[in-house]
């Protein structure tokens, strides 16, 4: 086996984990970039706040996706190019790191939750399946995301362990890449920690204010509720000044 390709199936897992489609799908969209609202963090929650449920729907199938691809690719047609478990551990974290510290992004990137999760199924349709299903059951019952993907964070490990011999195999590197990933979800979510502690942390659904969208220069502001004092330059003249 050429030693290079292990190392580049590395690289390719992190270009691909790279593309950031919260700041894609937004400008496809004509949404206001991610980055510049609410939390600031260019993920599938954020988007949401946009007012654009399709565009964060999109945008958390891709981050998923982009998780699961360079995965499943290592683990379909590795073993022919002699490709084991530690690369496929690797090229997993690697799609991880590309979301959380995206080239093509000045390495501004999201918490990660979506990819992690499309790591997790590729690695095992089942843990990614047992994931989703923790982070939904606390996402319905709290109403925070941030809550939901620090629980998940912090069982899946253990989840993997447990189900060793049940729903799947536990391999040695593959559960050493679930923990890193794990450990740096936690660390990701470090301020939503703080503001769940202080109790203002933002619940699922709610906009950012103000309203992130585009503002053409129009004369329809009353729409959107804000009252505005007059122009003062179309004050009409005083009678002193009038011909």
């Amino acid at each position: 086996m050429p030693s290079f390709l292990p190392l580049l199936a590395v690289l390719v897992g992190y270009l691909i984990g790279s593309l950031s489609f919260a700041v894609i799908v937004s400008r496809l969209m004509g949404l206001s970039d991610p980055r510049t609202f609410g939390s600031k963090n260019p993920g599938a929650t954020n988007v949401l706040r946009s007012g654009s449920k399709a565009a964060a729907i999109l945008t958390l199938l891709l981050d998923a996706a982009k998780g699961w691809l360079p995965v499943a690719l290592v683990k379909w047609y590795g073993p022919v190019y002699g490709l084991g478990d530690g690369t496929l551990a690797l090229v997993g974290l690697a799609a991880f790191l590309g979301h959380v510290f995206p080239v093509f992004f000045r390495f501004s990137g999201g918490k990660g939750v979506a990819t992690a999760l499309g790591v997790l199924l590729g690695f095992s349709g089942w843990l990614g399946l047992a994931t989703a299903l923790i982070w939904l059951l606390m996402a319905v019952v709290f109403r925070y995301s941030s809550l939901a993907s620090i629980t998940a964070a912090l069982l899946v490990p253990v989840v993997y362990v447990l189900g060793d011999g049940g729903l799947w195999l536990m391999r040695k590197n593959v559960a050493l890449g679930v923990a890193v990933m794990s450990l740096l979800l936690l660390y990701r979510h470090a301020e939503n920690i703080n503001r769940l502690i202080k109790g203002t942390e933002s619940k699922l659904g709610k906009k950012a204010s103000p309203t992130p969208v585009a503002h053409a220069h129009t004369h329809g502001h009353a729409k959107h509720g804000h009252r505005h004092p007059p122009h003062t330059d179309h004050k009409p003249p005083s009678k002193s000044e009038q011909p």
